[in-house]
């Protein structure tokens, strides 16, 4: 076998086999794993990237190398569920940085935080004043938590004694330029009513990057305007589409009509319209 095949051949089932094993740390952030699944993460990728290009030594032995380096992480962490003592140990204990408006240097310098680092992550907070917090704790996690002061609280509908609808989140109805029924019927509309309110503002599905319905049953749309898609028509072109379809429409209108009253009424309005539009277009390049 040509050694650039026993490579990829050798790559292909380290990435599977290191797969099936990740599936035993479960779904978590890189700031979420503990120091063990940490180091653990680094070393069996090491091995790994040794079991793919070291052709010499057997692949069997990669293999027990990855296995014991993956269920220890799983065994950690059982551990950690059944005694309180193993988990401060693994995972460590939050730590309180900031207590009635003031800062406990010891806790920070424990930490490892400067003052700056601990400015930074109060302002990720949106918290500028360390006077306005009643307490912060650095969690485990490495996030800051902050509690501000009552004073410092924003008010709330329920405090000032306020009956108020519980907010439910938009649908998103339109998508690339296509219609999402599940969205759509679950506000009780269809797909008529859709493209009802796209012709009432002069638009086609092919317009529309966006299309969303809120509570209240408002439609918002976000219109394909960027270099990939297609331009963003100018008011102006939009505004002499309209009129001409409107001349065409009266004098469809002047020609169907029997009345002959109302026939010269279709007739001379359209000759109004048609003269707006010789007007509008000098300015409209079409």
């Amino acid at each position: 076998m040509p050694d650039w095949l026993n490579i990829a051949l050798r790559s292909i089932g380290a990435l599977v086999y290191l797969f099936l094993l990740t599936k035993l740390i479960g779904k978590r952030q890189i700031r979420q794993l503990t120091y063990i699944e940490y180091i653990v993460g680094i070393t069996i990728g090491s091995i790994a990237a040794f079991m793919a290009t070291e052709m010499d030594g057997p692949i069997f032995h990669s293999l027990i190398a990855l296995t014991i380096f993956a269920v220890f992480p799983a065994l950690s962490e059982w551990l950690s569920l059944k005694s309180k003592w193993y988990r401060d140990l693994m995972e460590g204990k939050s730590t309180i940085v900031i207590q009635d408006g003031k800062i406990l240097e010891g806790n920070l310098a424990k930490e490892k935080l400067t003052a700056e680092d601990l400015l930074e992550q109060l302002r990720v907070k949106n918290v500028f004043r360390v006077a306005d917090v009643e307490f912060a704790l650095m969690e485990t996690s490495g996030e800051l938590t902050v509690q501000l002061k009552t004073e410092q609280l924003p008010v709330t509908p329920s405090q000032l004694k306020l009956n108020v609808a519980s907010a439910k989140p938009p649908q998103t109805v339109i998508m690339d330029g296509k219609i999402m029924p599940v969205p759509l019927a679950a506000l009780g509309k269809d797909q008529t009513w859709l493209e009802t309110q796209l012709k009432k503002r002069n638009k086609t599905l092919q317009d529309v990057f966006l299309g969303q319905v809120d509570e209240s049953g408002n439609l918002y749309l976000d219109y394909v305007s960027d270099a990939g898609g297609s331009k963003k028509k100018p008011q102006i072109q939009e505004t002499y589409e309209t009129l001409k379809q409107c001349l065409q429409d009266l004098e469809q209108q002047a020609n169907a009509e029997q009345n002959s009253k109302l026939q010269a009424k279709y007739k001379d309005n359209a000759a109004k319209l048609e003269e707006i539009l010789k007007q509008i277009q000098p300015q409209y390049k079409h």
